[in-house]
């Protein structure tokens, strides 16, 4: 923020603070303090706070008496302010979950004035050093020592693309950190210089906000058309990253490539470069034809599944896309919202709703929420295995394996590929049979038996159930999904 910016929004919060007469929950001040175990708890707190009290942020400012609330200046500077050897900033950075502050430092009738703004919490409470605090009055304490605080703050929950990215910004200042021209051409809207009328745009579509008199650019709008995301602090890290290894596995990373810009400005470019890096086949019937390994559409769907379905809160990690010799790993932050085992048939669920909906909007993912089903419909298509979805606590990844000869599959790749060619029968209103999953596999008919085998296995291990248990003949047994 300029300075002109910091002194206007010191006036207000002295006004604010000197209306109430007293601090609020979501505003300290402070004449000097370089504890820096306390101020890891003052954002902690703060943050939290700030959500129960609405407020998109909290304040902790330096250079100002407490209850007289004259302004004092402090001695206090968080650029030279040192834990051991370590940068007072960088130590707090490592410290906060998420991380979620800045420092701003300033004179005020040439006195000296640091603000330490706090974003809100938006969908967890905010801790520092594994522990999460909350201010009640005017004092810090434990989150843990007052449960009904912190449910309030589990049940409020703020929608995080909502929530501000960068504040206190001209007219010239938003655009200039957003590609609004590629904004007007997704969103199919004239192109204009008229600045007034672009900006109207932006709120409309809620990429940016008013507040103060200034304009905030909203997590959606730096996600979705930041020219840099290295520019706003909560995300910079989050634009895409994409490793081309040698052979099958880590050991030599051939290119490593990490983007910078807004999810809608480099999507195109992204799955382009991805195609590029994937090695072309050869088949040879009649004339030598050369063809590509995957669909692009399967690619443009998995990597928008992962663009949409990441969990922001989760810090050190970005949508990275691992290309290898035999297969691509698309993976992101986040635990799915639904068991993976359902990705096929289940209704669609995501944790941010407005950047799904935005994206569907500019047609860069699935719009029904099929995208899942396309995928594995269009790797029947390619007779590609089976995509392999996987998930931890902090990760899902989605592995799309090239092309293999039936005695090449794993058992795994065989029973998955029988349960998803049985999901997709049944979304069309059909029966997975012997004859279907051998026309899957592109097994000859004589060799029936080793398709059986594979039935009888999914079977066994619960992944597909006869439609009619009571069907003695071989010939006509159907099969369906564990869930239907």
């Amino acid at each position: 923020m300029r300075e002109e910016d910091l002194n206007s929004l010191l006036k207000e919060l002295l006004d604010t603070a000197r209306t109430a007469k007293s601090e609020l929950e979501w505003l300290e001040f402070k004449d000097s303090n370089s504890d820096h175990v306390k101020i890891g708890e003052y954002i902690s707190a703060l943050a939290n706070s700030a959500l129960l009290n609405d407020k998109p942020f909290g304040y902790l400012i330096f250079g100002i008496k407490d209850k007289t609330f004259e302004v004092i200046g402090t001695q206090f500077s968080p650029n030279t302010q040192k834990v051991g050897n370590e940068p007072l900033e960088h130590w707090l950075t490592q410290k906060i979950r998420p991380k979620n502050f800045s420092f701003y430092e300033f004179e005020n009738n040439q006195k000296r004035i640091v603000i330490l703004e706090v974003s809100s919490a938006t969908d967890r409470p905010v801790q520092f050093d594994n522990k999460e605090f909350i201010r009640i009055g005017e004092t810090t304490h434990n989150l843990k020592d007052n449960p009904e605080k912190e449910r309030q703050i589990w049940t409020k929950k703020v929608n995080f693309e909502m929530s501000i990215a960068k504040a206190g910004l001209t007219i010239d200042e938003v655009l200039e950190l957003l590609a609004y021209t590629k904004y007007l051409e997704l969103t199919s809207q004239p192109q204009t210089d008229e600045k007034v009328l672009i900006i109207d745009k932006l709120l409309q579509d809620k990429l940016i906000v008013k507040n103060r008199g200034k304009y905030q650019i909203t997590q959606l709008g730096a996600i979705l058309f930041a020219k840099d995301l290295t520019k706003f602090d909560n995300i910079r890290h989050k634009a895409p990253r994409v490793l081309v290894y040698k052979g099958k596995n880590k050991l030599e990373a051939l290119k490593d490539i990490q983007g910078i810009k807004g999810y809608a400005v480099a999507f195109e470019n992204l799955i382009k470069f991805i195609q590029s890096q994937i090695p072309l086949k050869e088949e040879t019937h009649v004339k030598r034809e050369v063809k590509e390994v995957y669909s692009v559409l399967i690619l443009r769907e998995l990597i928008a599944n992962a663009l949409i379905h990441q969990d922001f809160t989760i810090t050190g990690m970005r949508v990275l896309v691992e290309i290898f010799e035999d297969r691509i790993e698309i993976s992101n932050p986040g635990k799915p919202l639904i068991e993976t085992l359902r990705f096929i048939d289940h209704s669609p669920q995501s944790r941010n709703e407005e950047l799904t909906s935005f994206m569907r909007r500019i047609n860069l993912c699935e719009e029904r929420g099929i995208g899942i089903d396309r995928v594995v419909s269009e790797c029947e298509k390619y007779n590609l295995p089976a995509p392999d979805f996987r998930t931890d606590d902090s990760f899902t990844k989605a592995i799309l394996y090239s092309h293999k000869n039936f005695s090449d599959l794993t058992k795994e790749d065989r029973v998955r590929a029988c349960f998803q060619h049985c999901c997709l029968k049944w979304l069309a209103n059909e029966f997975m049979t012997n004859q279907s999953l051998r026309e899957r596999l592109q097994i000859e008919a004589k060799n029936y038996p080793a398709v059986s085998r594979i039935i009888a296995i999914a079977m066994k291990e619960g992944f597909i159930k006869e439609k009619d248990p009571t069907n003695k003949s071989n010939k006509d047994r159907k099969y369906v999904p564990f869930w239907a």
